[in-house]
């Protein structure tokens, strides 16, 4: 069983919803980020998503583009992140999953890459650009290193491609919540409630929802619906990135807090 599954039956043993911050690695700089993954660690994520900077991010909003924009500018490259993460994931209870596009994958090779994000201890992939169709040749030899590659049901996906996809997809299902880009919004996508059941009729996985959980009230309602896990990204990343470092490692410390106190509780 990969570290993600275990967290995810750990979870469901105490009948609890997964909380899955994301940042960007390297905004405002490495070292802030290597912090980050500790605070978050220490204030209630269960599992942590790490975006790798890139200079076409198709999926993400301004958010999260302005974020990766910042990082590369200051030079920040998948070599200085895996050096990073190479130091810091032996002091973390949460897995790390990267969050990358292909483009980075296929230039370094399939088999160099899975190599060197397990060796400093990556549990997990989220590829946005890499379709259900061509994704054989990632899944396989990442299942072989116990790495897991979680595929993406969007709210416009087909319920053959749904079932599909949560066949093929490890560690958990992760269910977009919104037909667009990364962002923060202020309803949850009317959708989401329909294909969490659509998707729970064809698999047992765990579902995680994102794109677009932007407040505890947001998080608890896809709790509520069914979600397994409460993704939460842009409203992560632009806490971390306003005022000095440290005020943005104190905002996502009690936003991360908030978040997972809300898909703890119930309302009264």
């Amino acid at each position: 069983m990969t570290a993600i599954s275990r967290c995810f039956e750990n979870l469901k043993r105490n009948q609890e919803c997964a909380l899955i911050p994301f940042i960007t690695a390297g905004d405002p700089d490495l070292e802030t980020t290597a912090k980050a993954l500790q605070v978050l660690d220490r204030s209630g994520a269960d599992i942590i998503e790490l975006g790798v900077p890139y200079s076409d991010p198709l999926a993400d909003g301004p958010v999260i583009q302005a974020a990766a924009t910042r990082a590369l500018e200051r030079g920040t490259t998948l070599d200085q992140v895996l050096e990073m993460l190479q130091g810091i994931t032996p002091s973390l209870q949460a897995p790390i999953i990267l969050f990358t596009y292909y483009n980075p994958i296929l230039h370094r090779g399939i088999d160099k890459f899975l190599q060197q994000i397990q060796s400093v201890g990556v549990a997990g992939l989220v590829v946005p650009d890499l379709p259900l169709e061509e994704s054989a040749g990632l899944l396989q030899p990442a299942n072989e290193r116990g790495i897991d590659l979680t595929l993406l049901v969007a709210p416009t996906s087909s319920a053959e491609r749904i079932k599909a996809i949560a066949q093929a997809s490890q560690g958990f299902i992760y269910l977009v919540s919104v037909t667009g880009v990364t962002g923060m919004r202020s309803q949850m996508g009317g959708r989401v409630l329909e294909l969490l059941t659509q998707i729970r009729s064809v698999t047992e996985k765990p579902i995680g929802v994102g794109f677009g959980i932007s407040d505890p009230e947001q998080a608890r309602q896809v709790k509520e619906w069914g979600a397994d896990a409460a993704i939460v990204g842009s409203a992560m990343v632009k806490r971390l990135a306003e005022g000095t470092p440290e005020e943005g490692l104190s905002a996502i410390a009690q936003f991360c807090h908030n978040l997972k106190t809300a898909i703890q509780t119930s309302p009264t």
